[in-house]
């Protein structure tokens, strides 16, 4: 099931600039995580954002969740 959700990022470098987007649509998904981690839900967002489906915002958590599965995380100055 995770990876039927992301094969719903894709990657484009004419869209976006390459970065990970929903289904080849120009909704990045770091955008859309900042929505859900402001306090969003994703019933708030599918009514902002009609043409998307509840499985886009999901696919964009499971996303998320495989890139935190690296093996080293180096921290950046801040």
């Amino acid at each position: 099931m995770q990876e039927e959700l992301i094969n719903r990022i894709t990657i484009d470098p004419s869209i976006c600039n390459g970065k990970p987007t929903i289904r080849g649509l120009r909704y990045p998904v770091y955008n859309m995580l900042e929505l859900l981690a402001s306090g969003m839900t994703i019933k708030e967002l599918l009514e902002d954002y009609p043409d998307l489906e509840e499985e886009d915002f999901l696919a964009c958590l499971a996303y998320a969740a495989k890139l935190m599965q690296v093996t080293s995380i180096f921290r950046i100055a801040s």
